[in-house]
């Protein structure tokens, strides 16, 4: 386990480890839902992709609401990559950033469960819909990130490609 752990990056470890973890500690003291494991090492990788969830959420979510109500403005891409390569705290800040989102993704999160319990009390959920909603979202929550993903990709290969021309 240790070992594992050695090779997760900062990134890893501030954008999907830590908020998994403390999503579940928090939404076992707000809501009847537990997520806790009693198996550190099946936590650890159920924490680890609860937090992979909370950030893509605020990737594709906080970061598009903050952006469209112009809370907050983004560079291009391309300017991004000359600047990062040209200044390294530029991917620190970066990092430093994702986390900020991370987190208003989570506390935000934990408010939607928080709602969703409460509707599911109304309406008599069953513990099947739920987990069949559960799965339909990140089927979507994971489509849009792969789309986004190859997106980037596609942009740092063009502007890869435009400067080595």
């Amino acid at each position: 386990m240790k070992e594992l752990l050695g090779k997760l990056s900062s990134y890893n470890l501030f954008n999907y480890l830590l908020p998994g973890t403390v999503f579940v500690v928090l939404l076992r003291e707000i809501t009847s839902y537990d997520l806790v494991q009693e198996s550190v090492f099946l936590g650890a990788f159920l924490y680890y992709f609860i937090g992979l969830c909370i950030s893509r959420f605020g990737s594709l979510i906080v970061g598009f609401i903050l952006k469209k109500i112009t809370f907050i403005k983004f560079t291009d891409y391309s300017d991004y990559i000359h600047a990062s390569d040209s200044d390294e705290k530029i991917q620190l800040f970066s990092e430093v950033n994702n986390v900020y989102r991370t987190l208003i993704a989570m506390f935000s999160l934990l408010l939607l469960t928080k709602a969703f319990e409460s509707i599911c009390a109304n309406w008599n959920c069953d513990k099947q819909t739920t987990i069949t909603l559960l799965i339909i979202v990140l089927l979507i929550l994971f489509i849009f990130s792969y789309k986004k993903q190859t997106g980037f990709i596609v942009s740092r290969v063009n502007v890869r490609n435009k400067k080595s021309a």
